[in-house]
């Protein structure tokens, strides 16, 4: 269940794998309602897309709890520059500001717009035009971020996997044994 100095255990594995199924199906369903101007099609997707929200909230505290009082990361794959290492850091924390910054926007758009109740079945008005409320624009903008922070760290495993062929990626998967740090 817990990780050793060169692999990540089965939570950590667990949670990273169903974080990242869930962010790419919230940034696809956000940025399909986002385009859609039928507020029956946009109100479907939304109604999957909200709870997600939650999801992926209870997720990221799980993560960030498991790190801080139960498990410890292994050590950065031995021979790598300092910048890449600074750089993975970097990302890695770019990704929790920008959840907990899409989980706030998100949330505050259902409650200043009025929102909530139509996607939870309190009312059968039709959807607000979100555009009209403040949170909108720090929803979209921690949308792209999250994009490209995901495209930066699915290219550096890619990399780090084709390239390199460190093991790197075998850490992060259930039961391998990386050749990491350490081995």
């Amino acid at each position: 269940m817990k990780s050793t100095p060169t692999q990540y255990g089965s939570v950590a594995v667990t949670i990273h794998w169903l974080s990242a199924v869930f962010i790419l199906a919230m940034l696809g369903s956000g940025f399909r309602a986002a385009s859609m101007t039928e507020s029956t099609a946009k109100e479907a997707i939304l109604i999957f897309h909200a709870p997600l929200g939650t999801i992926i909230l209870v997720l990221t505290l799980l993560r960030l709890f498991w790190w801080w009082r139960v498990d410890q990361k292994p050590r950065p794959v031995d021979g790598g520059p300092a910048w890449q290492t600074f750089t993975a850091k970097a990302i890695h924390v770019l990704f929790y500001i920008a959840i907990l910054g899409m989980v706030a926007s998100g949330i505050g758009m259902l409650a200043l717009s009025g929102a909530g109740g139509v996607l939870f079945g309190a009312n059968a008005e039709p959807l607000p035009d979100f555009t009209e409320f403040l949170p909108r624009v720090p929803h979209g903008v921690g949308a792209r971020l999250m994009l490209v922070l995901f495209a930066l760290h699915a290219s550096a495993a890619l990399y780090h996997h084709f390239i390199k062929r460190d093991g790197l990626i075998r850490r992060m998967w259930f039961g391998s044994k990386g050749k990491g740090a350490g081995s």
